[in-house]
């Protein structure tokens, strides 16, 4: 993204790791007075950079053990795939939905309370969505990560350098 700096890379990294951080502390992190801070804020909200703040909940807390990947295939295209994956997004237990390469069309993220949950949303949900042909499901029986946070650089200048050229 253009117009990101150092020290905006520095804020959207603790606000990675906490949201709730104070902008006191961000500010001393970042070597600002917590009104410059509150400005960059602002402007990287105004931007798209930062488009919203969330609280990470525990999957199994709220009982939603299960994570499953679901490959999709369509017999839509162009804009008629558009609304498939449109209509399954707004299925709540379907976490992301994502265009992708190669023989299916769509991968689903999806979190369910178990391997029946995942069945039952695939048949009455999923499978219900005009335009979806076939559906392949990997469900998954463990993660090393998880994460929503994106690796960050703070040397900018190498990250918009293009690929083969040394500094």
């Amino acid at each position: 993204m253009r117009n990101i700096d150092e020290i905006d890379i520095q804020i959207l990294t603790l606000l990675q790791d906490n949201a709730r951080m104070a902008q006191v502390d961000i500010a001393k992190a970042v070597g600002l007075a917590p009104s410059a801070v509150l400005e960059r804020m602002r402007k990287l909200e105004a931007r798209g950079a930062i488009r919203g703040y969330v609280a990470l909940v525990d999957p199994h807390v709220v009982d939603q053990r299960m994570l499953a990947f679901v490959a999709v295939r369509t017999s839509a295209v162009g804009h008629d795939e558009r609304i498939v994956a449109e209509r399954l997004a707004a299925i709540p237990e379907v976490l992301e939905v994502h265009y992708v390469a190669g023989e299916d069309c769509l991968l689903l993220k999806m979190r369910a309370r178990d391997a029946e949950h995942v069945g039952e949303l695939l048949r009455q949900h999923v499978g219900t969505v005009p335009g979806v042909r076939s559906t392949r499901t990997t469900i998954v029986l463990g993660s090393i990560k998880e994460t929503p946070r994106l690796p960050m650089t703070t040397d900018t200048q190498e990250a918009a350098q293009p690929a083969g050229k040394g500094v």
